[in-house]
């Protein structure tokens, strides 16, 4: 491969009830359509190490809204999968317009999964990757319950306690159980979270992806009518989590099968936020499933 990989230029958008920005490090030797690598909560901030295995493309990252640069204009209103996708067509639009290729990370995978439903024509290709939604695995009504139960004790105490009852329901692997959701959640200093409440309740995953995202209900019908190919992801080296529950029953819904991707959730990464998955061979595979299209 020939190209190198270019400096990101940052460019700001104004959108109803929000200020995005978004990275894009181009190449205007290529014939493909831009690559968008997004996620949510994660910003543009955890795609470097991935941007960097596609250099012979025009590659897009952004910061969801009130995530790191992205800043949000009414802190009570709710931030759902519907207002980030409208986000992600907004900036979309703003390059041109689609179709365009998109690799989507947890969050970012339920926001894709309304985009296709409401922007059919946006999307070419689009990788969804271990979208963790409590409202399709089996134990639904335990399994929200327990990602309520991460909101309560961040409502209830503060950042640091809801982070550690995050870690608790994210790290579970198979069924929730009642007695998993009444359990106590751990000590946030295990965590290397503060105990002490701030008094701040700004988060965007602790305050809204808890609630809102993985309760999300995908429109199957309309995400199977749309000339969108969608390729929905799991982790090769996830066991049994949310996220990866969720991916295999998001297939299902749409009468596929889950592409294992290698690592685990995190698989992308390359240092960014200090987690490291497999991010070589990540690229590799991401490649290979962009290039069937």
């Amino acid at each position: 491969m020939t190209a190198t990989a270019t400096e990101p230029i940052t460019r700001t958008l104004d959108v109803p009830g929000a200020t995005l920005t978004y990275d894009v490090r181009p190449n205007d030797q290529t014939t493909e359509p831009p690559l968008f690598l997004i996620g949510s909560p994660m910003g543009a901030g955890g795609f470097g190490t991935l941007a960097s295995h596609f250099p012979d493309r025009t590659t897009v990252t952004y910061d969801p809204r009130g995530v790191e640069r992205s800043t949000v204009h009414d802190k009570d209103a709710r931030i759902t999968p519907h207002v980030q996708a409208e986000d992600v067509h907004a900036i979309i639009a703003e390059l041109g317009g689609g179709p365009v290729d998109l690799f989507a990370s947890s969050g970012g995978a339920v926001v894709t999964l309304d985009l296709v439903a409401n922007h059919p024509n946006d999307l070419r290709t689009a990788i969804a990757h271990e979208p963790p939604l409590a409202s399709v695995v089996p134990d639904r009504e335990q399994a929200t319950a327990a990602t309520q139960a991460v909101y309560d004790a961040y409502d209830t105490k503060g950042f640091g306690h809801g982070m550690a009852k995050f870690m608790q329901v994210v790290m579970h692997q198979g069924p929730f159980t009642p007695e998993v959701v009444a359990g106590p959640a751990p000590d946030p200093q295990m965590f290397g979270m503060p105990v002490e409440d701030d008094g701040n309740r700004s988060d965007l995953m602790l305050g809204h992806s808890v609630r809102w995202l993985v309760t999300y209900e995908p429109d199957f019908e309309a995400i199977k009518r749309a000339p969108t190919r969608l390729v929905i992801a799991v982790g090769a080296g996830s066991h049994g989590e949310l996220a990866q529950r969720g991916g295999i029953e998001v297939a299902k819904r749409l009468g596929t099968d889950a592409i294992p991707f290698p690592g685990d959730h995190g698989g992308f990464l390359g240092g960014e936020y200090g987690q490291t998955g497999e991010p070589d061979a990540f690229a590799t595979k991401l490649r290979e499933v962009l290039e069937e299209s």
